[in-house]
């Protein structure tokens, strides 16, 4: 059957249409590494220098957006991730493995949060006080827990009364 005009209008019509609609789904699936912190990354939060602070670090690809938004302490990405007004579409959270990063310098060993180990309630701290420890395996998680306390959750078990953002400024020694 050859095309009408009739169908080739409509298929020049549905075209741009097409695009539109599957942008979002194009973008959704394309891999994305994660970013680095350097010297002069900041908290989205509240601006303090990544580099300056030990503990867990955290990161978050929204959709639409070409940077990531930085966190200084993972317990700051729960609070964003799992408060009820957040609407903004998450492409992928990172956060860092700190079964092999340096706690007092973390840098690098990202991987997906919703695949981690956290041990909440340990004794450690991150750069605003009580933390979150992020960790890819659990065996590593488990030891950190018996060294330091604390209880090993997965992802999904992390509840919005575990990020508690308040009074962090309170337990922060280097302000």
């Amino acid at each position: 059957m050859k095309p009408t005009r009739r169908h080739l209008l409509l298929a020049a019509c549905a075209a741009p249409l097409a695009s539109l609609l599957g942008c979002g789904q194009a973008e959704s699936t394309t891999l994305i590494a994660p970013a680095e912190i350097d010297p002069a990354t900041t908290c989205d939060l509240d601006g303090m220098l990544l580099a300056d602070y030990g503990g867990p670090k955290a990161q978050i690809h929204y959709l639409g957006e070409r940077a990531p938004v930085w966190f200084c302490d993972t317990v700051e990405m729960f609070a964003a991730l799992l408060a009820p007004e957040q609407v903004r579409k998450v492409r992928i959270a990172f956060v860092q493995d700190m079964g092999k990063a340096d706690w007092d310098r973390p840098r690098g060993y990202w991987f997906d949060a919703k695949a981690g180990y956290y041990v909440v309630g340990s004794k450690r701290r991150g750069s605003m006080g009580p933390t979150i420890a992020s960790f890819a395996v659990e065996a590593d998680a488990r030891k950190f827990a018996a060294e330091y306390g604390g209880r090993v959750l997965r992802y999904a078990e992390v509840k919005p009364d575990m990020a508690d953002l308040a009074g962090g400024a309170v337990h922060d020694t280097k302000m």
